[in-house]
C-alpha cells in the first residue's frame, strides 16, 4: 500500500515558490505539479494566485525566455517553437511576444548554417530524391518554415 505526503497550503506554497524559483515555468506545469501533490482545486488556485502576484510565475517571461533559448540552442524553428507553446497552453498573445525575440537575419542565418550542416551528416545516400527528403524531413521536424525548406533542398541538392 503507497501512501502519499499531504502538503498544507503554506507547504506546498513554499515548495511551488523554490519550483518556480529555479526556473521559469508555465501555468500548466506548476498546475501539474501540484496536482500530483494532490492538492484540492482551492488551494491549486489559492497558490497559483500568491505565485502571480508575487511574480514567481509570469507567462510572458516564460514563452520569452522558452522561445530564446530553444532558437539559441536547439536550432528550432518558430513553427515547433509555436507548437510546444501551444502545448503548454500559452496565449497568441504571449506566443507573438516570445517570437519577437527572435532576430530575422539571425533565424535565416541559422537556418542556412544549420541546412548546410546537416547535409553535409547525410553523406552515404547516393539517391539526390532520398537525400533531399532526409534533409527535408530533419528541417520540418525542427519547425521551419515548409517552403524555406523546399527551396532550401533544390538548391543545396540540384
Amino acid at each position: 500500500m503507497k501512501t502519499t505526503k499531504s502538503y498544507t497550503v503554506d507547504q506546498a506554497q513554499a515548495r511551488m515558490e523554490r519550483y518556480c524559483s529555479m526556473e521559469d515555468r508555465c501555468h500548466k506545469q506548476v498546475e501539474e505539479k501540484l496536482r500530483q501533490m494532490n492538492m484540492i482545486p482551492q488551494a491549486v488556485d489559492h497558490i497559483l494566485y500568491h505565485l502571480i502576484t508575487n511574480g514567481y510565475l509570469n507567462e510572458e517571461r516564460f514563452a520569452r525566455t522558452y522561445a530564446r533559448s530553444k532558437f539559441n540552442q536547439k536550432k528550432w524553428g518558430k513553427n515547433r517553437i509555436i507548437r510546444e507553446l501551444k502545448m503548454r497552453e500559452i496565449s497568441k498573445f504571449n506566443i507573438d511576444a516570445a517570437l519577437s525575440e527572435i532576430d530575422d537575419n539571425k533565424y535565416h542565418e541559422v537556418f542556412d548554417s544549420l541546412s548546410r550542416k546537416r547535409l553535409a551528416q547525410i553523406k552515404n545516400e547516393p539517391n539526390k530524391y532520398k537525400k533531399r527528403k532526409k534533409l527535408a524531413d530533419y528541417l520540418l521536424y525542427r519547425g521551419w518554415p515548409g517552403d524555406w525548406v523546399y527551396e532550401k533542398t533544390k538548391e543545396l541538392i540540384p
